[in-house]
């Protein structure tokens, strides 16, 4: 997996999110957001990192960290997904893929046998600044979630 740690500051965006909200990463009030990028609600891979963020989520709410989702899915669908997993964070629709090109997400995938656009599962974690502190591309779902809170609990 390739990791790697920068301190870049990473511009607003707003985006349309559940609960008939809109995400907006300046003025977030946690310590730290969590953006975990993922290909598609309802597939196997992204069912079992979404119930793994679900399962550590108290654990990231005292590591001062709020968790989103991203993908490229409506809201229609990500709302379905997250009641169906009982997700106690909001999923961000990138439809457009504004939010997937700003974090350089977008990448030519093998899906069985022919090559398909879509999204690199990575995860980001920005400070309260609007900095990055440390990124995870293409991300395996095994003991990913661990290692992100792992992270987080190391920082000062």
């Amino acid at each position: 997996m390739a990791e790697s740690q920068t301190a870049a500051t990473i511009d607003n965006f707003s985006a349309p999110m559940t609960g008939g909200q809109t995400f907006e990463l300046a003025g977030r009030p946690a310590k730290y957001t969590v953006l975990y990028f993922y290909p598609k609600d309802n597939t196997p891979g992204c069912t079992t990192e979404s119930i793994a963020f679900r399962e550590a989520y108290p654990e990231f709410q005292a590591a001062h960290a709020e968790i989103y989702g991203i993908s490229r899915d409506s809201l229609r669908s990500h709302e379905n997904f997250k009641g169906k997993l009982g997700l106690p964070f909001e999923l961000i629709s990138d439809p457009e893929e504004a939010v997937c090109t700003q974090f350089g997400v977008m990448k030519m995938k093998n899906m069985y046998g022919k090559q398909v656009r879509g999204i690199e599962r990575s995860t980001f974690i920005i400070d309260a600044q609007g900095r990055l502190v440390k990124e995870w591309r293409g991300v395996k779902v095994n003991d990913h979630v661990a290692e992100v809170l792992e992270f987080l609990k190391s920082q000062p």
